[in-house]
């Protein structure tokens, strides 16, 4: 998307989030970031500790009012990015702690388009395990039937949030849960998925490694990559 064509900005913190990024912007930086990734979308060259810095400011300097405001900034830079960066600050935006009384169910919708969009590891993890997460462990019952159909979407992306989202759990984890996604992907080949798998089983094995040696010993299905990553820190 070239810079003309762009909608309007609509909140001064869009505006900000742009004009803050275009200010950090270092183009010997920004190629090596966008190799890295594997991004189509390109980079401008602002490194995560500055990146975390202009949203902290931003988020000071101008507060968004309401919820709606609050989405529809978060889906302005985020459908509308020509940078990969506006969208790391859009997922800033929707984790800020001002804004955590926002959290609610029904925000998966909002979620779910961002992980679709997204299809990419560096934007789906911090949604599963930052943002779907915290929703699971407040509202169980409302998230929990989410994700075992996501746990069996064709989009791997959904699939690997299903997988991940208790990886903050700790004692908190639902094993059932977990099996259930897990079990649900057992025979895709897919490297993401298998690498999500072993890294979750390897997350909950340092709350309980007995039920993960258990669980690993129980399902021969696993991938060796899966097995090897769930395994990694074995007593």
């Amino acid at each position: 998307m070239h810079e003309q064509d762009r909608p309007h900005d609509s909140t001064p913190v869009v505006t900000a989030v742009r004009k803050g990024l275009a200010e950090l912007a270092d183009p010997e930086k920004a190629p090596a970031m966008q190799r890295y990734m594997r991004s189509a979308m390109p980079f401008l060259g602002v490194q995560k500790p500055e990146r975390h810095r202009l949203a902290r400011q931003i988020m000071r300097e101008s507060p968004l009012p309401d919820r709606e405001s609050w989405q529809r900034a978060v889906l302005e830079l985020w459908d509308h990015a020509t940078y990969r960066e506006e969208r790391y600050l859009a997922l800033d935006l929707t984790g800020h702690r001002a804004y955590a009384r926002w959290q609610t169910p029904d925000l998966l919708p909002l979620y779910e388009h961002l992980v679709a969009t997204g299809a990419w590891w560096d934007f789906v993890d911090e949604i599963a395990v930052n943002r779907i997460g915290p929703l699971l462990r407040a509202d169980f019952a409302s998230v929990a039937p989410v994700l075992r159909s996501w746990a069996r979407d064709p989009d791997r992306w959904k699939r690997r949030v299903a997988v991940l989202s208790q990886n903050a759990s700790g004692v908190d984890t639902d094993t059932a849960l977990l099996t259930d996604c897990i079990e649900a992907n057992l025979a895709d080949p897919d490297f993401f998925l298998r690498k999500a798998i072993g890294w979750a089983l390897r997350q909950y094995a340092r709350t309980d490694p007995d039920w993960v040696e258990v669980f690993v010993a129980n399902h021969p299905g696993l991938s060796p990559l899966s097995r090897r990553e769930a395994l990694r820190h074995r007593r």
